[in-house]
């Protein structure tokens, strides 16, 4: 374990630096890049030398790069370009507004998803397979801003229902009362999107379990259906689901752009999309580099959870397998 674990690292790590490396390469390279934006309009190119030295922009693109490596590693995201004002001051507060946002609608896809999965493989092509199937389809194939902007037309401006867009309602008190009515509409948007996807990968998973040779046996024995489904089938069904759960962590902190904007929520997600258009590079590479630490913290804890959902799953050692 520990050996696997050491090896994990040590390939997170170079992961990083790859993407780091990467990440400045196509800042610097990008039309209009930092030099142009750091610089003040209309200055002298006598001046704007001096302006560039003294931001140490003129010096070779590698030596920027272990500059900013460096008070990276010191917690150091740099600043913005227009205002100078920390990347970390903007960063931060937006991504506890995404993990609420994203969590409330992860939780309850889940919640609702994999049970219904599981129901769904042992009554298949049922009517709530079906109704499940229809809810899928939907969820794919309509845009998630469609869906959001028919939701704020439905239930803000016609019924007067619920609030408009915003994380809190202006000139009240920001507590969870204020916050829960505003949560209502972006969670449904993402539970939906979830929901297609983790009740089709629950289904098809237990389904591809339960017609496994051990299956058919417990069942010849006179084993209760439910101790089958729930004892036996469901932890070698849980290692897909798992998999994609971990793969899928990252959106919870990286956000979804489109429904942030949508209902103008103050997350990661529209920050990354404002960013993008006002050309402010520093922010850009802070969301990056965090969207892959959390990608794979993600891929490291699905790895963990295989062993413990399968104890036949080795993490290390002689006469194991990877998960």
């Amino acid at each position: 374990m520990r050996e696997y674990f050491l090896r994990r690292l040590l390939q997170s790590v170079l992961v990083l630096f790859l993407v780091s490396l990467v990440t400045f390469a196509l800042i610097h390279s990008a039309p209009g890049g930092p030099v142009r934006i750091y610089l003040t309009p209309g200055l002298s190119q006598e001046a704007a030398k001096v302006q560039a030295h003294n931001l140490g922009l003129d010096q070779p693109i590698p030596i920027q790069y272990v500059r900013w490596l460096g008070d990276l590693l010191q917690g150091n995201f740099g600043y913005t370009f227009k205002n100078h004002i920390p990347v970390g001051k903007i960063l931060w507060p937006t991504v506890g507004n995404t993990l609420i946002l994203m969590g409330v609608a992860w939780f309850l896809s889940l919640v609702i998803a994999i049970p219904w999965g599981i129901y769904n493989s042992t009554r298949e092509y049922g009517l709530s397979d079906q109704s499940a199937a229809v809810i899928s389809y939907l969820g794919f194939a309509m845009p998630t801003f469609w869906f959001g902007i028919l939701l704020q037309e439905l239930f803000s401006l016609k019924l007067n229902w619920l609030p408009l867009s915003d994380m809190y309602t202006m000139g009240q008190a920001r507590n969870i009362l204020n916050l829960l009515p505003h949560l209502v509409l972006p969670v449904t948007v993402l539970t939906l999107g979830f929901l297609a996807a983790y009740v089709k990968y629950s289904r098809s998973s237990m389904l591809e379990v339960l017609f496994q040779d051990y299956i058919r046996t417990a069942r010849a024995k006179g084993m209760p259906e439910r101790r089958v489904v729930f004892r036996h089938a469901l932890r070698n069904a849980l290692i897909p689901i798992i998999t994609v759960l971990g793969l899928d962590l990252p959106i919870l902190v990286g956000g979804a752009a489109l429904t942030e904007s949508v209902f103008n929520w103050p997350g990661m997600g529209r920050l990354f999309v404002e960013m993008a258009m006002a050309r402010e590079y520093s922010v850009l590479m802070a969301i990056t580099l965090l969207t892959a630490v959390i990608v794979i913290l993600g891929n490291l804890l699905a790895d963990i959870l295989y062993a413990v959902v399968d104890p036949r799953v080795q993490l290390a050692g002689r006469g194991g397998r990877a998960a």
